[in-house]
């Protein structure tokens, strides 16, 4: 099933597929804003209510699963790369930096729907252009993003494409700011809740919240991300971690997995190898979600002393990057 729909004012696509729904908001970062399990009743992502539209449009990064490009912070809001210049916006003006991109916020339109047999896909794009002054006057090369969903048995799965259209090369550094619900259904106590992630290192940050480039092993705090898991919620958190997979069943795991221990159930959120840096957030921890944020590249990366050593990277004209994600839910895992 795929249709248009009224999200509180807002043109919406859902779509239902393999026992999941799911909920799309095409003008606002063709942001996924609710991921339902059905036979669980597990609501995975924080899901804007009626009072909270405003501030959905005002900060969509804490709902669903916004795109940031470029993810977190860059220090004064500048770097240079290929003798260029780019100087965007300080959004954080305590700090001087400038945070989290503005394709969050930006329409995109459904481009293309299919379904079959299981399954559901909807398809949505941003053109970015010399006439598209929210991003072009700050990063002046002509792109399309693409964002792809496929819903199915499986999960949610995201795809991700940046294409380079300028006769230039362009930088491409992405992540999600995902808020998982905790808890994820009405009768569960958060203090049963726990949180695992693949993260083998930990990123010193400075008073301005930027990498200092000295690198952590994994102390009494952080350290239970690899095993039992972390309580997501209650004790503030901001850490900047490096990911390091874990062997979930004997296989290769790059993610988080969200669990209730008191019945089983958890939220696993995977990604691919392009997403090697992370950031955990609680917004302070009294609140009913926590965000693991997958990052290609680290915070500030552009401006650190080996900016591909932490993750920079860039896309030759005509050409694309990608990267994929997945969510899902399961039992006793």
């Amino acid at each position: 099933m795929i249709k248009k729909v009224d999200f509180y004012g807002i043109p919406a696509v859902a779509f239902a597929a393999g026992g999941y729904e799911a909920l799309m908001i095409p003008s606002v970062g063709a942001n996924v804003v609710r991921l339902k399990h059905l036979a669980s009743g597990i609501e995975i992502l924080r899901t804007p209510a009626a009072d909270e539209i405003e501030n959905f449009k005002e900060r969509p990064q804490i709902y669903g699963l916004p795109l940031l490009f470029p993810p977190n912070r860059i220090a004064d809001g500048t770097y240079t790369f290929d003798g260029r210049k780019y100087q965007y916006p300080i959004t954080i003006p305590a700090q001087n930096n400038y945070h989290h991109g503005i394709i969050k916020s930006q329409p995109f339109s459904v481009c293309r729907t299919c379904e079959g047999d299981g399954y559901a896909e909807v398809e949505a794009v941003y053109y970015c252009n010399a006439f598209n002054d929210a991003i072009y006057a700050d990063f002046p090369h002509e792109f399309v993003c693409r964002m792809i969903f496929r819903l199915d048995e499986k999960g949610l799965s995201q795809t991700t494409v940046f294409e380079n259209r300028s006769d230039k090369a362009m930088p491409v550094g992405m992540g999600f700011h995902t808020p998982l619900r905790v808890p994820f259904t009405p009768d569960g106590k958060p203090e049963n809740y726990r949180l695992r992630l693949s993260a083998g290192k930990r990123m010193e940050m400075n008073e301005r919240t930027l990498p200092t480039e000295k690198l952590f092993d994994l102390g009494a705090a952080e350290a239970p991300l690899r095993k039992e898991g972390i309580l997501p919620c209650g004790e503030a958190m901001e850490w900047a971690l490096v990911n390091e997979p874990l062997n979930i069943g004997g296989r290769t795991y790059n993610g988080a997995i969200l669990t209730d221990t008191a019945t089983g159930w958890s939220v696993c959120y995977e990604v691919d190898s392009q997403f090697k840096f992370w950031t955990l957030w609680n917004n302070g921890g009294n609140v009913p979600y926590a965000c693991p944020e997958p990052q290609t590249w680290a915070t500030n990366a552009p401006n650190l002393s080996d900016p591909k050593a932490y993750g920079f990277q860039s896309v030759a004209p005509g050409k694309e990057f990608r990267a994929s994600t997945h969510l899902y839910v399961c039992n006793k895992i």
